[in-house]
């Protein structure tokens, strides 16, 4: 069977995601299956060239799993005569300038979100990408998550009827590293590094809003740094100047409301640690990252109000789970699988730089909402990347 080795520069695998659910969850996966079939017997095989700061911490890596070539150094990882894809899950901060020298050398870009510090950035990056005729990405792994997926074909076979609303809940309580080690890296709550829960979360949440419900058109959000104060990795206290909640507000095309509380700060009371419910004229369903329940409107109980009694309603017996009707693999290696395809094959692919310049617009309007405490419109980024960056001014 024909092999196409593919390499695949990969920048910020260290890190507990880049390495978690980029490197060993897909592209090792993708390794531990025997490749991926492209057609006409033709596998894909790829090839991590690692890259980072560390060289210690890239040697013990490549050594675990068995990998050749890793280096400190980015242009000789991207001179490397294998190397056809730059990938980044590096911190935001230094995202930006990667992409810009992997564009430059000619290699198809995919990358983490959000993809810049300011849409303005973000769109050039999209304009770049496309002068240089290269493919590109962003990720945008919620999409392909079952429970997001089972919502989606509910959405698609006309379930909700008229969509009137959509909830979501996110977050969990981010130990604050003195007493219990933090879950989460240190330089998320340093604004100054480009930490922040708008900056982290806004940018998810215009993708799944646009893609499962309803593009977003205006935003109204407030942020609060609930916990001050935080101990990093070395034990050191800082001053944790990122926001660590955001509460948004977000009106979706045709009239849609969305609200999406986030936060760190909040300690987990429902079944996953994010769950949306959207309410229709026919039927409401609470979709979490694996699973999604719904209720039709002929099944919907009749509640009365009465403080004097105790509830006697088992309401949350009352819904039924939207069946899996086949498997699910790893959304992050899902995306991936389509990503490579797209570069191996010019096969469609929706999800590019332009789209990823969507979730940092959002991010930074959320922000800027929450400064001024104003609800701003959301306008169209529809342009071509190639003019965007010109047309940047009137889209404020």
């Amino acid at each position: 069977m024909p092999r196409r080795v593919t390499g695949i520069v990969m920048n910020g695998v260290t890190g507990r995601m880049g390495y978690r659910q980029h490197l060993v969850r897909s592209i090792l996966a993708i390794r531990e299956q025997g490749g991926l079939p492209l057609g006409d017997g033709e596998v894909l095989w790829p090839e991590p060239i690692l890259v980072g700061r560390s060289a210690y911490k890239l040697k013990e890596l490549a050594d675990r799993h068995g990998l050749e070539h890793w280096t400190t150094s980015l242009d000789e990882a991207l001179a490397h005569p294998l190397a056809e894809i730059y990938f980044d899950a590096q911190v935001t901060t230094a995202r930006e300038a990667a992409l810009r020298t992997a564009i430059a050398a000619g290699k198809h870009v995919y990358t983490e979100k959000p993809t810049a510090e300011s849409l303005d950035s973000a769109l050039e990056l999209a304009r770049l990408a496309t002068a240089a005729g290269v493919c590109n990405g962003a990720v945008q792994d919620k999409l392909f998550l079952p429970g997001l997926l089972k919502l989606k074909r509910l959405v698609d076979g006309g379930f909700f009827g008229r969509i009137l609303s959509v909830r979501g809940e996110f977050g969990y309580w981010v130990f604050e590293g003195d007493w219990q080690d933090a879950q989460r890296p240190s330089w998320n709550y340093r604004a100054e590094d480009g930490g922040g829960m708008v900056l982290d979360m806004f940018p998810h949440w215009r993708y799944v809003l646009d893609s499962v419900i309803a593009p977003v058109r205006s935003v109204y959000a407030h942020t609060a740094t609930h916990i001050p104060r935080r101990v990093d990795e070395r034990g050191r206290p800082y001053p944790a100047t990122a926001d660590d909640a955001a509460y948004g507000i977000f009106e979706l095309a045709g009239g849609i409301t969305a609200q999406i509380n986030s936060s760190w700060a909040v300690r987990v009371d429902r079944d996953e640690l994010v769950e949306f419910q959207v309410d229709g004229t026919e039927g409401s369903a609470v979709a979490g990252l694996r699973n999604c329940r719904f209720q039709h409107r002929a099944a919907t109980p009749k509640p009365v109000w009465n403080p004097d009694l105790p509830a006697t309603e088992p309401f949350r017996d009352q819904w039924q789970q939207v069946p899996d009707n086949g498997g699910f693999d790893n959304g992050f290696k899902v995306q991936w699988e389509l990503f490579l395809r797209h570069v191996a094959t010019g096969s469609e692919y929706r999800w590019d730089l332009l789209e990823g310049a969507k979730g940092v617009q959002l991010a930074e309007l959320g922000l800027r909402s929450a400064r001024e405490g104003r609800r701003l419109d959301v306008p169209d980024l529809t342009l071509p990347p190639r003019a965007a960056s010109e047309a940047t001014a009137s889209t404020r």
